[in-house]
């Protein structure tokens, strides 16, 4: 029977001696950390409503880096939070500074009913980006209190906010079309790779509850929607473990990342052990004719579970963050190298979004929340329980040797892509990544097919029984292999997408 390989490298991280915290996490720095997150309040008594404010309900899931500030998303998972996109000041590091409301107090609808969902308001922001024109794309799910009673508030939109001016110059509203019963829009990236000017990009955007990814097409104002079973929960892995803590959570499509230089989108489901990927050019070509397959690849297997993901400036690889081994890691796609670039028990619980910035690009930055006490109800709220980490990639020194980055220059820059002559070092201990090879998304041919990235879901007839999950039991026969083709050509449709001056 013919078998697909894989490369395997073992590892697992260091053993952690009781009260051992940190290893493998020379320079991990707490940037910000809290106990319990609070609000630059517009008044007292607004504080004491806890349908306003409950601070045992308020956690950071996403995180935006400027020159001088950081933005973060805390979404309405539960009642009780009062903005759901706040900033703080960059400096110093360590403190424990209260959330600013941003824009302003004016754009949250907390516990309020004299608003209009045609209004700049924001209602859940669980993920929020910055482009190269200094601009932050706020992405409102609309949804409130989505691990409670899941109320839909308001439909979910985009507002881009000017940093220079805190202004929202373009709100972006999505059509019916794309949207589904229990749509929760979670994660975006931004890609500027052939944009010509600030509003010719595109935007890929999870859909968690109801699996997929939204396409925006900025330039044309069109929107589109992809699916495909990568993107769904897997429940073999419902199930995730931080410590002692377990939480079953049926999680779809939520981390996502881009590599400007590869142009491929990485994307995982919370509950699955895998990675998958997808060409920008597949997403761009528009929504798929009946009957054909979106061209996703299966990049590797993780040890756990996990949501955060980001590409190095620096070389592409995978900078990705499995729950129960509480780290950060990176996978080199070019040539399988594997590192542990940091891992510590307790500042790296539930890794929620890592994000890289201009002004620091030789820097990541990862929200890390105990997210898993939350969900529980378990929270100990004299425990730091939500932090802003800072790590610096080992590839930093190549800045001093002359060497780009990307970061520092548009995509179109004629020095954009220039590789650096320093690669990250691997750990002699890492931990267990299962990769399927070196992913090459050119022309394929038979003979190199093993090492080109496997097609994914593979036919039936490729598959060792071996290797078959919970869900192709559920088939009492062997189903016909899935022929992958291009999208073919499709017919746009405009929509409410607007600009503020």
């Amino acid at each position: 029977m013919h078998h697909i390989f894989a490369a395997v490298l073992g590892l697992l991280l260091c053993s952690q001696l009781p009260g051992q915290t940190q290893a493998q996490s020379p320079g991990l720095q707490v940037a910000k950390h809290w106990k319990l997150l609070s609000y630059n309040f517009p008044s007292l008594s607004r504080a004491s409503d806890a349908d306003f404010y409950n601070p045992q309900n308020v956690l950071i899931t996403g995180i935006a880096v400027s020159s001088d500030r950081i933005f973060v998303a805390t979404p309405k998972l539960f009642s009780g939070v009062s903005s759901t996109v706040s900033w703080v000041p960059k400096g110093p590091m360590g403190d424990s500074p209260v959330l600013q409301a941003y824009p302003d107090w004016s754009f949250s609808n907390t516990a309020r009913s004299n608003y209009n969902c045609s209004d700049l308001i924001l209602t859940s922001v669980y993920r929020l980006r910055i482009d190269s024109c200094n601009r932050l794309w706020l992405l409102d799910a609309g949804v409130s209190r989505s691990l409670e009673d899941y109320e839909i508030t308001c439909p979910p939109k985009i507002l881009v906010v000017d940093l220079n001016t805190d202004r929202v110059v373009r709100r972006i509203d999505f059509p019916r079309e794309v949207l589904r019963g229990e749509t929760l829009f979670t994660n975006m990236v931004i890609d500027e790779t052939t944009a010509k000017s600030c509003d010719d990009v595109f935007v890929y955007i999870t859909d968690t509850v109801e699996p997929g990814i939204i396409v925006y097409d900025s330039s044309k104002d069109v929107t589109w929607r992809l699916s495909h079973p990568a993107m769904y929960p897997d429940p073999d892995f419902a199930q995730s473990e931080i410590h002692n803590d377990k939480f079953v959570l049926m999680d779809g499509v939520v981390g996502l990342t881009f590599d400007e230089r590869q142009g491929i989108v990485y994307f995982q489901p919370l509950a699955t052990d895998r990675v998958f990927s997808v060409h920008k050019n597949v997403l761009r070509a528009g929504p798929l004719a009946q009957g054909q397959m979106l061209d996703v690849k299966l990049v590797g297997k993780k040890s756990s579970q996990g949501i955060g993901m980001a590409v190095s400036p620096f070389d592409s690889s995978l900078i990705f963050s499995p729950l129960s081994e509480t780290a950060i890691a990176a996978w080199n796609p070019t040539n399988n190298q594997q590192s542990v670039l940091a891992q510590d028990r307790d500042r790296l619980q539930f890794v929620a979004d890592i994000t890289t910035t201009r002004s620091e690009p030789g820097v990541i930055y990862a929200i890390a929340s105990k997210f898993h006490r939350f969900f529980l109800k378990n929270l100990n709220p004299n425990e730091f329980n939500n932090r802003i980490l800072r790590l610096e990639l080992p590839q930093s020194r190549a800045l001093a040797s002359g060497i780009k980055s990307p970061l520092l220059t548009h995509p179109t820059d004629p020095g954009y892509g220039t590789r650096p002559q320093h690669p990250a070092q691997t750990t002699k201990i890492p931990y267990k990544f299962e990769s399927t090879g070196i992913v090459n998304y050119g022309l394929r041919n038979p003979f190199t097919a093993l090492n080109q990235g496997e097609a994914f879901p593979p036919s039936k007839a490729t598959r060792d029984n071996y290797q078959r999950s919970y869900l192709d039991t559920l088939v009492p026969t062997a189903a016909a292999a899935v022929t992958v083709t291009a999208p073919a050509a499709f017919t746009s449709q405009r929509h409410s997408g607007y600009y503020y001056h």
